[in-house]
């Protein structure tokens, strides 16, 4: 038996969409791209991979913040 990971078929979907030219898009398939995004994010959230990216994200801004001041 076959078993997928539903983040990784999701990350997979994103991408393939992602692929496609922006000139071809409605606004309906830009609306669903954007609630697939979100149950993928939804999904890697609570993961140490979720974790990790929120961390690098984290110390990327404040970085940026002090930067600026």
């Amino acid at each position: 038996m076959v078993t997928i990971n539903v983040a990784v078929l999701l990350a997979v979907v994103v991408i393939w969409r992602l692929r496609r030219r922006t000139e071809a898009r409605s606004r309906f398939d830009e609306k669903l791209t954007v609630v697939i995004v979100l149950a993928l994010g939804v999904l890697l959230s609570p993961t140490p991979v979720g974790q990790g990216i929120l961390n690098v994200l984290g110390q990327l801004t404040s970085g940026v913040t002090q930067a600026s001041r």
